[in-house]
């Protein structure tokens, strides 16, 4: 009597199960990783933004009147919000200045905020 070698029907579904949990759980941890990297990229970029824009009111000759102002900039390969809280304090020669800087995406109309960056400035 010859006895066949290969794999059963219910062998070869066990291991076909087993592979998809494997792929399931591969595809999921690739997402979680690529969604990482996105979300540290903005915070990245959006940091230097706020940066910038600050670093330009310090450069001013003048220290900044009280005003909100938003402005729109491409910056990487994305389109960036940029809005400018000068908020007045106690001290006459001295400003609150809130930068807050958001991300277009795609098609949507309103920007979706993802940094803010508060700092005082001061005139002598």
């Amino acid at each position: 009597m010859k006895t066949a070698k290969g794999f059963t029907l219910i062998e070869v579904l066990v291991a076909l199960l087993v592979f998809g949990l494997i792929a399931t759980a591969a595809a999921e941890v690739g997402s979680q990783y690529i969604a990482s990297y996105e979300r540290v990229r903005d915070k990245t970029l959006a940091g230097w933004l706020a940066d910038n824009r600050i670093n330009e009111l310090r450069l001013e000759e003048n220290l900044p009147g009280i005003s909100e102002n938003s402005r729109d900039t491409d910056y990487g390969t994305f389109r960036w919000q940029v809005t400018t809280r000068v908020q007045g304090t106690s001290e006459a020669n001295m400003r609150r200045v809130e930068v807050t800087v958001a991300r277009y995406r795609g098609d949507e109309s309103e920007p979706a905020p993802i940094h803010t960056l508060s700092a005082f400035l001061g005139q002598n």
